[in-house]
């Protein structure tokens, strides 16, 4: 059974029980906890933490995940990977233990000519919490098993929540034996509490069901937490790996193996000359290197469809070790050609078939995944020069070893694979230290870890919110219909509480029964306006949504006093919202003319706009020329002559996208109800929600004003449009008339006359720089030979009046270097210009070794001179704005070296 038919049974399957079939989210969702959505329970989040009320009582899926922290492991074992599809069935308040325990009994274990898997019901073992006494009783009843078929499991198996306070619940998982060739043999009713790793890969998990029924107060890890009680309505969450059964019933050994992925597998055997399975330590190794070609392949091509470019940081950053960790196993494969042309177009016919939108947007998706390799080609074979260096060093030196240090810096700064590393050491008769290299990548790993856990808990406290729409029902919002309404006040709050009044002067939060002011959302900046009581007035700040349904307005009383319950009239200022709607539709216009000059593969990744100004930004890996920009400009203006007609409609988001409108990457939309925006018919059209014009003459105008990177692969547009974009040409014509009168030259000829004054300035410049440079190190080697020596330590606290903060950083390091050989030293420069102060600090490897830190000693004086910074151990930098207290500050240092050393 292919995994396309697979996937089609358990939508059918809970559709017919009565379950909304959800398509997947795409894998990027705004979520302060996850880089990417990595299980099918993750778009429903906001239902289970009770922030919206769910469309539906049942729903299933089939979510796009993609999981990262085990990218190392991927292919080593045959459970790690990093894209996977999960399937899942969702309860909200409807059936619970025994309905989710039912339906997923019943689809395993149901013929295959009944639209079920035929999974042998003697394999299949059921997993419960060991506290769950009413689990074990529901699968005895459903299922007929006996008692010591049932696992009993502790905390860590079968004990789920979100690793933050909030919902959570014991869970049940559906294991199958696959028999005694992949593990021993084992007796179910004497198994602990924590599943034997030698069982892990026999008794296979192929589905977890989650019985969401407490409150957690308090999670302190997976095993330890605090249940405050129970949940006012029990939830039902599963997760069913859609890869682990097809390989189950497809009778492959692991879902590298599966219709899939194996394509990509057998095209990179045809390509190196190597064969899958063949064998023996090399064959191993080279298994390893074809499923980490499998898994990494598709996974990339996954994260670019949806809207991911590599980069050096966060998600961008895992798509660029995926792909450069594929490229390199072709290599260790021994195939050094540009691999992914060969091998990205096979997993796109392949994962095609489902996700259609592959092929659609081909053109962007291969572009960016081609780019990448062609770049990493490059790094390595930079990388190859550094090494090289590194190499001869290590010789010179008499060693043979190459130092963890090095590799790491190799890795982290260069890219340069570990085991790249290690094969050219080899090759050139050295070592390398590993176990260094690897302390190095987990201090890494923690830091990263430490990172994303002070970022848990973050979703906000919107139990407030929820009372009142449930109290008084959504907002009647009217922003599409009218700028003023007759309004009375549902709720006043002031710090997320609700209050009774806001007294003239105060800045609180109001709710209206309807409304007439946008709230941001889009990329569109909320209305600006003024709501008006008897006896005094309002001035909106802001407004949101905070929950779906409820709009929220953050307002300041002007004059008298606000209380719940109020008469109020609500006026969106009306220039306001003329601004904002030029500004929105002329949006959609630079991103049609965008995709008309660069190609319909330059596709909007996230946008802002306010009144008269507007930025777009687009997927794209090279900056664009100056023709192109103006080309871009011309487009869009055009359109604005043709007096292009502006509509929107509502649809199902299939119509939509059958209809070819555009959707931003990483947005949700409702369902069963979208807004198209048409500008032109088919020449513009997008899902959006936003306030725009009824014709494209109305922007006015739109002035490109800039074009530049914002990360890899990432560019941005800005522009200004209707009066705010007359005003800017405006300035700049004032800007050629003075400079033309100041120069005494034609407009013509103002660009060339600029010129050759510049040349000019950075030649004196350059000058004026190397004589002040150099009186400025003049006194480096006084400064060193006198330093104090404080418990040993040679200390050099040194103050340079008119001295910036890279003239501080040049003069710290300079007299760094300038004490004795092998001393420990340390260095404290604090320069003062233009109202700012400058801190750097440099300590030599003995002053570290005695636990001295230029770390520290910023952080220590940086209060004194009202300000702060830091770095590492070797050198550290700060700044503040108080010059007053530097030698004070200065002081301090000695302070700290002798308390440090113990000296004086």
């Amino acid at each position: 059974m292919d995994t396309a038919e697979i996937r089609r049974r358990f939508v059918a399957h809970f559709e017919r029980a009565g379950h909304t079939p959800v398509p997947s989210a795409s894998l990027l969702l705004d979520d302060p906890n996850l880089l990417f959505v990595n299980a099918g329970m993750v778009p429903f989040k906001p239902y289970f933490l009770g922030q919206e009320t769910p469309p539906y009582a049942r729903a299933t899926s089939v979510q796009k995940c993609v999981r990262t922290p085990d990218i190392e492991d991927v292919g080593k074992t045959t459970r790690h990977g990093t894209f996977f599809e999960m399937c899942g069935n969702f309860s909200f308040g409807d059936y619970f233990k025994e309905g989710a325990i039912e339906l997923a009994w019943e689809l395993c274990t149901k013929p295959l000519a009944d639209g079920g898997w035929g999974l042998d019901p003697a394999r299949l073992y059921p997993s419960v919490y060991d506290q769950d006494a009413e689990a074990v009783a529901l699968w005895k009843k459903v299922t007929g098993l006996p008692d010591e078929r049932i696992l009993r499991l502790g905390k860590r198996e079968n004990y789920w929540s979100m690793g933050v306070p909030g919902p959570g619940g014991p869970c049940s998982e559906l294991l199958y034996d696959r028999g005694p060739e992949f593990g021993p043999d084992f007796d179910p009713a004497a198994l602990g509490p924590d599943m034997p790793v030698e069982l892990e890969d026999r008794l296979l998990e192929i589905w977890n069901l989650v019985f969401m029924q407490d409150e957690l107060s308090a999670v302190r890890s997976k095993s330890d937490f605090d249940i405050a009680g129970s949940l006012p309505k029990r939830n039902i969450d599963t997760g069913m790996g859609l890869e682990r059964v097809a390989f189950l019933l497809q009778g492959k050994q692991n879902m590298y193996e599966i219709d899939v992925m194996f394509p990509v597998i057998e095209k990179a055997m045809a390509l190196t000359g190597k064969r899958y399975g063949a064998g023996g330590a090399q064959g191993h190794e080279d298994d390893v290197r074809f499923r980490v070609v499998a898994d990494h392949v598709r996974s990339s091509m996954m994260l670019i469809g949806d809207g991911v470019t590599p980069g050096n940081e966060a998600r961008g950053y895992v798509l660029r070790r995926l792909l450069r960790r594929a490229v390199r196993s072709m290599r260790l494969l021994g195939y050094e050609d540009p691999a992914l042309p060969e091998l990205l177009p096979i997993s796109r016919d392949k994962m095609g078939e489902t996700y259609t939108e592959l092929h659609r947007d081909w053109d962007r998706i291969s572009r960016v995944a081609y780019a990448e390799e062609e770049a990493f080609r490059k790094t390595l074979q930079a990388g190859t020069q550094i090494f090289d260096l590194a190499a001869t060093e290590v010789k010179r030196s008499g060693a043979d070893r190459l130092s963890g240090e090095k590799a790491f810096a190799l890795h982290d700064t260069y890219g340069f694979p570990i085991d790249l590393t290690l094969e050219m050491a080899s090759e050139a008769g050295l070592s390398v230290d590993e176990p260094g290299f690897r302390a190095l990548m987990a201090e890494q790993r923690e830091r990263a870890k430490a990172d994303a856990r002070a970022k848990k808990g973050q979703h906000a406290d919107t139990t407030v919110y929820r009372g009142i729409l449930d109290a008084h029902g959504p907002t009647d919002w009217l922003a599409y219909e009218t700028l003023e309404t007759e309004s009375r006040a549902l709720a006043v709050l002031q710090a997320g509480a609700p209050v009774g009044s806001l007294a003239e002067g105060e800045i609180g939060e109001l709710v209206l029964d309807r409304t007439p002011f946008y709230a941001e959302s889009g990329g569109q900046a909320a209305d600006a306006g003024i709501i008006e009581l008897d006896g005094g007035r309002l001035e909106v700040l802001d407004v949101q949504r905070p929950v779906r349904g409820l709009v929220v307005h953050q307002v300041r009383v002007l004059e008298g006093e606000l209380d719940t319950g109020s008469a109020l009239h609500a006026k969106v200022d009306p220039e306001w919202r003329t601004g904002a709607r030029q500004a929105h539709s002329g949006t959609h216009v630079v991103h049609a003319a965008l995709r008309e000059v660069l190609g319909p593969s330059a596709l909007q990744s996230g946008s802002y706009n306010r009144p008269g100004y507007l930025r777009l930004d687009f997927g794209w890996t090279t900056g664009l020329s100056a023709d192109q920009v103006r080309d871009i400009e011309l487009v869009s203006n055009q359109a604005l002559r043709a007096d292009l007609p502006v509509s929107w409609q509502y649809m199902t988001l299939p119509e939509a996208k059958e209809w070819g409108a555009i959707a931003l990457f990483g947005e949700t939309y409702d369902d069963t109800k979208v807004r198209v925006v048409e500008i032109g018919g088919p020449w513009s059209r997008e899902l959006c929600g936003g306030t725009h014009v009824d014709h494209s003459s109305q922007i006015g105008t739109i002035v490109v004003t800039g074009e530049a990177s914002v990360g890899s692969g990432n560019r941005r547009i800005e522009a200004f449009t209707g009066v705010e974009g007359f005003a800017y040409l405006a300035r700049e014509r004032d800007v050629v008339d003075q400079l033309t009168s100041l120069l005494k030259t034609r407009p013509d000829d103002l660009v060339g006359r600029v010129g050759d004054l510049v040349e000019r300035l950075r030649a004196a410049e350059k000058e004026v720089e190397r004589a002040r440079l150099g009186q400025l190190l003049a006194g480096g080697a006084q400064l060193a030979a006198s330093a104090a020596v404080i418990g040993g330590v040679h200390v050099v606290a040194h103050r340079v009046d008119g001295a910036s903060g890279g003239d501080v950083r040049t003069l710290a390091m300079d007299v760094r270097g300038r004490l004795p050989d092998g001393a420990p030293g340390v260095v404290v420069v604090i320069g003062a210009a233009d109202g700012k102060v400058s801190v750097v600090a440099a300590t030599t490897e003995a002053a570290r070794d005695l636990g001295l830190s230029a770390n520290d000693l910023v952080r220590a004086v940086g209060p004194l001179v009202g300000g702060k910074g830091g770095g590492k151990a070797d050198v550290a930098q700060g700044g503040g704005t108080d010059a007053s207290r530097i030698d004070e500050a200065l002081a301090l240092v000695h302070t700290e070296v002798a308390r440090a050393t113990g000296g004086s």
